[in-house]
């Protein structure tokens, strides 16, 4: 599901987002920017240390924000003086670099978000984005605010789209600029322009791609022989493309990045605890971690044990079925511990309504809809529903399994006591008799008309 988008900035004053103007990570560095420069971005947080731990992005001198003469005339298909572009490094978003500066004949600006793609994708990013056209690439740690703001609040609502999907690249969307989708565009700035190449562009596929950015020269990090369409994040790693196009055909082995094949995994299980508060994680192992430190870890030790891989065909948005294969190691481990621990702590009735809302939950997050009402709405039922779902949660992994040893809860709807099978002086069999003939007697009422009783 790797998609992108790009706005524009017209030559008008800067404009101040109407909505949600203080959470916009964009708000500081690109609204109020000057026409001539951006702002360098702050120190990163760091995640582990054996990560980069500086990627600045670097403010053009005077003489590199000169407008150059392309981007002073008109474009094939118009005029715009500035836009940003969500930029990956990838095939596509490498062609559209060159292909706004020749239709638009404007200045690009990419803007990158890290939001744990891993440090290989970042290394050499801006002297890619350079070397595509750019005239600036601006990188921003967004890691700990993607997994607190947008992962954890949809592992708390317990949302999977259709059944599998851990909506990896859906939650990314909304944090990488709130928005590099035209639906949180509209709701953070209705008067953004944006631009949208592929609905526009003669480029059919990635091969057409491949071509246009020898065409004009810009380094693509794949070749017609190896051509998966890859997206990644601490939460996942999805691929598409090449022979997961037929779904007859079985992903071939080399092609996962995060975890190794369960057959290939330790012949000696691992039993991983999980801290969690309010519906949310809080630790592994009894250690206090972040939330990306906490995700970082899992993705660590279930990738080793080949847990989190998951092969399926999507309903897309717009009709078509799609299909993807995706790793989420980490992620499925909290998504089991959070549920095992909800079925200790919330009562059958709750545990109905929080499933059927998870449903819309997760089709409105993999619609792009985050700042919905709806959705915001729906955040909060679940943020009071599990209010009590506080405790810790033992699992096993092993060999791509995940299997609930323990889980204990102060909050514990359950009784030993009354649940036992031996007799107690809470809970009495007989009482059950009673119960069963006032519950059955709907059916035994519909039998005696059927039967003319």
């Amino acid at each position: 599901m790797a998609q992108l988008k790009t706005f524009s900035l017209h030559p008008s004053p800067a404009i101040a987002p109407s909505l949600h103007a203080t959470e916009n990570p964009l708000h500081h560095q690109f609204w109020k920017a000057k026409p001539s420069s951006f702002k360098q971005l702050g120190p990163r947080a760091r995640v582990g240390a054996s990560r980069l731990q500086v990627i600045k992005a670097v403010a053009r001198s005077d003489t590199e924000a000169e407008i150059s003469e392309t981007t002073k005339a008109k474009g094939l298909r118009g005029k715009l003086n500035k836009v940003v572009l969500a930029y990956s490094g990838g095939l596509d978003t490498s062609v559209i670099v060159p292909w706004l500066r020749e239709n638009y004949g404007c200045d690009v600006v990419c803007f990158t978000a890290d939001v744990g793609q891993g440090i290989k994708e970042l290394e050499g990013l801006e002297q890619k984005a350079k070397a595509s056209g750019a005239s600036q690439l601006v990188v921003k740690d967004l890691r700990e605010e993607f997994v607190r703001d947008y992962i954890f609040p949809c592992l708390r609502a317990g949302a999977v789209y259709e059944r599998k999907y851990l909506l990896g690249t859906s939650m990314a969307r909304p944090v990488i600029a709130k928005v590099r989708f035209e639906l949180t565009f509209f709701a953070l700035n209705p008067k953004l322009n944006v631009v949208a190449p592929w609905r526009e562009w003669d480029i059919t596929g990635r091969e057409d791609a491949i071509e246009y950015a020898k065409k004009h020269n810009i380094p693509v990090p794949v070749t017609k022989k190896s051509i998966y369409s890859r997206d990644r994040n601490l939460w996942h790693l999805s691929h598409e493309g090449d022979i997961l196009e037929d779904p007859a055909n079985e992903p071939k082995k080399d092609m996962y990045m995060m975890s190794v094949d369960p057959e290939d995994a330790p012949d000696q299980a691992e039993y991983v605890e999980i801290g969690i508060e309010s519906g949310l994680p809080v630790s592994v192992n009894g250690k206090r971690l972040s939330p990306a430190s906490l995700l970082a870890e899992l993705n660590e030790i279930g990738g080793r044990h080949g847990i989190g891989r998951i092969d399926m065909v999507e309903n897309r948005l717009v009709g078509m079925k799609s299909r993807g294969v995706y790793e989420t190691p980490g992620g499925t481990i909290l998504f089991a511990a959070a549920r095992e621990l909800e079925f200790l702590t919330l009562d059958r009735e709750t545990i109905q309504v929080k499933d059927s809302l998870a449903l819309k939950y997760a089709e409105l997050v993999y619609a792009g809809r985050w700042f919905d009402p709806l959705r915001e709405s729906m955040d909060a039922f679940m943020q009071k529903i599990t209010e009590t779902t506080t405790g810790t949660v033992v699992l096993k992994l092993y060999k791509g399994s995940v299997n609930v040893t323990s889980r204990k809860s102060p909050f514990s709807l359950y009784r030993q006591d009354i649940s036992s099978f031996e007799s107690g002086q809470i809970y009495d069999q007989a009482d059950a008799a009673g119960f069963i003939r006032l519950y059955g007697l709907p059916m035994r009422v519909r039998a005696m008309l059927e039967q003319g009783m």
